[in-house]
C-alpha cells in the first residue's frame, strides 16, 4: 500500500499583483494596517517575485520521495498554507489517488501551535470539507533528526572558515521566526526547542561564542520574542564584535526571511556597525535535507502503526 506524504510550506505569491490577495490571506480578518502592504511589496520587489520558495518545496518533495524509495511505496504531495497549490488542493489530489494513509511534514524543524499546529489545523479543515477518505497524521518536529543537525554544523563550519572561533569578536547568531510571547504563557515548546536545537549544532560545529535572536517579527502591538537580530548585533559591536555568522535554524529554504531580513536588511545594519556578516547556506533541495526529513518520516510511520 502507498504512504502518501504531504510536505507543506507557508507558500510566496507569484506577481507583484498577487501579493495584496496573499497579504489577505494571511491576515484572515484581520485588517491591514497603513503601510504593511507597501512594505511587503517593497521587500518583494527588492528580492524578486516570484522568490525560490515554490520551486525549493518541490524539489524537497522530490528528493524526500527518492530517499523514501529504498523503505518501501511511497509518495510526497506539496501543500502551501497561504498560497498555491493551496494545503487544500493537495488534499483533493491526494483523495483523488489511490493513497490512503498520509503524514504530514511542514518544512520547519521545530514545532509552534501557532506554526506547526496551524498546518494540521487547515489539512483536517480541508479533509472535513471535502469529505476526503484518507487518514492523516502529523509529524510535530523533526530538529532532532541527527541528519539536521549535521547538516547545519557543516554548513555553519564552512561558513566560518577563515575565522578564530575561539575570538571572542566571533559570534554565531542561531535565528528563527520570531511568534508572540503569549506562546509561552500556553507552554508551547517553540524556543526551548530552537535553544536546544542551537545547542546541538554549535557542540557539533565547534562553536563557542554564539546566541539566538529572533527576526522577522510583525509590528502587532504586542510582545514578540526576542531579542531581535538586529538590536543583538548592535549590542554585540558596541562590545567589540567585528565578525558573525548567522545560521537561520527555523528556515529550511530560501525566501522572503532569508533573501530580504538577513541577506539585506541584517547585512546593511552590520555593515554600518562594521560587523562582518556571512550566512549560511539554506539546506534547499540538499540530498542531506532531504534523507532527514525522509527518516522523519519513517519514524512517525513506524510510530503510527505500533498505535494501529
Amino acid at each position: 500500500m502507498t504512504t502518501g506524504v504531504l510536505l507543506m510550506a507557508y507558500g510566496s505569491p507569484n506577481s507583484i499583483e498577487e501579493i495584496e490577495p496573499y497579504l489577505r490571506d494571511i491576515r484572515g480578518d484581520r485588517p491591514i494596517r497603513d503601510g504593511l502592504l507597501e512594505d511587503l511589496i517593497r521587500r518583494y520587489s527588492a528580492v524578486g517575485v516570484p522568490s525560490p520558495l515554490l520551486d525549493v518545496t518541490l524539489a524537497q518533495a522530490a528528493g524526500i520521495e527518492r530517499a523514501l524509495s529504498d523503505d518501501g511505496d511511497y509518495r510526497v504531495f506539496v501543500g502551501m498554507k497561504h498560497w498555491e497549490p493551496w494545503i487544500r488542493q493537495a488534499v483533493e489530489e491526494i483523495d483523488a489517488s489511490s493513497v490512503r494513509r498520509v503524514i504530514g511534514v511542514a518544512a520547519a524543524p521545530h514545532y509552534s501551535a501557532m506554526s506547526i499546529g496551524g498546518y494540521a489545523g487547515r489539512v483536517e479543515r480541508a479533509m472535513k470539507e471535502t469529505g476526503a477518505r484518507f487518514t492523516f497524521r502529523m509529524i510535530e518536529s523533526w530538529w532532532e533528526q541527527p541528519g539536521y543537525s549535521a547538516l547545519v554544523a557543516d554548513n555553519l563550519r564552512e561558513t566560518m572558515h577563515g575565522w578564530d572561533p575561539a575570538d571572542p569578536a566571533t559570534h554565531v547568531f542561531f535565528t528563527a521566526h520570531s511568534l508572540p510571547e503569549r506562546i509561552l504563557a500556553a507552554g508551547d515548546p517553540y524556543r526551548d526547542q530552537l535553544l536546544a536545537s542551537a545547542e546541538r549544532i554549535a557542540q557539533r560545529a565547534g562553536i563557542r561564542h554564539w546566541s539566538f535572536a529572533f527576526q522577522s517579527a510583525s509590528q502587532t502591538g504586542e510582545p514578540w520574542l526576542g531579542p531581535d537580530l538586529l538590536d543583538a548585533l548592535s549590542i554585540f559591536a558596541g562590545d567589540g564584535g567585528r565578525r558573525a555568522a548567522v545560521a537561520p535554524i527555523g528556515f529550511v529554504a530560501d525566501h522572503l526571511e532569508i533573501l530580504f531580513d538577513i541577506d539585506i536588511e541584517a547585512v546593511e545594519a552590520a555593515g554600518r556597525l562594521g560587523v562582518e556578516l556571512r550566512r549560511i547556506p539554506s539546506p534547499n533541495a540538499d540530498p542531506r535535507l532531504c534523507r532527514a526529513i525522509a527518516d522523519a518520516v519513517l519514524a512517525e510511520e513506524a510510530s503510527w502503526r505500533v498505535a494501529s
